[in-house]
């Protein structure tokens, strides 16, 4: 599903150069801070639609086990590495929700990519314990961070 929306975003052009993996495995590289928007907004819209796909396999289906696709997908796009590379500088304004703050604040900022991860770990952890009250907490946990960097980073 999300792959689908990034083969779509690249037979559009929209991704533009983007460049393979670097060799000691940085993450995408960008040339072009719009190409980097559209790439960034597509793997955003895709996370939240996989922790929406997860509320409904741990609290509502409690299937730990049908979840863990989704899980790993989640685990490797939730990340630092993988997004980071998106925030380059200049890449806010038009066509971006991005606030110039991210630059001027990038510790806090790359901050806020480590406790997605430690959420998205505490949330694996739960689910496979099959702990689904423990899971519908962090998955709660899980959308507060994000929207803390939300409220503070984006428009």
């Amino acid at each position: 599903m999300m792959r689908t929306s990034l083969i779509a975003v690249f037979a559009l052009g929209l991704a533009g150069p983007l460049q393979a993996e670097t060799p000691d495995d940085e993450g995408p590289q960008f040339d072009d801070p719009r190409h980097a928007v559209s790439w960034r907004r597509e793997e955003l819209k895709g996370i939240e639609r996989l922790v929406r796909q997860l509320r409904f396999d741990l609290v509502n289906n409690r299937d730990a086990r049908g979840a863990e696709p989704r899980l790993d997908e989640l685990a490797k796009l939730a990340t630092g590495k993988h997004l980071l590379p998106a925030f380059i500088e200049g890449s806010h304004g038009q066509g971006s929700e991005a606030r110039a703050r991210i630059w001027e604040e990038w510790e806090e900022f790359e901050a806020g990519f480590s406790a997605l991860e430690e959420r998205v770990a505490a949330l694996r952890e739960a689910a496979e314990a099959e702990d689904y009250r423990l899971a519908t907490r962090e998955l709660s946990d899980l959308s507060l961070t994000c929207r803390s960097c939300h409220r503070r980073y984006r428009y």
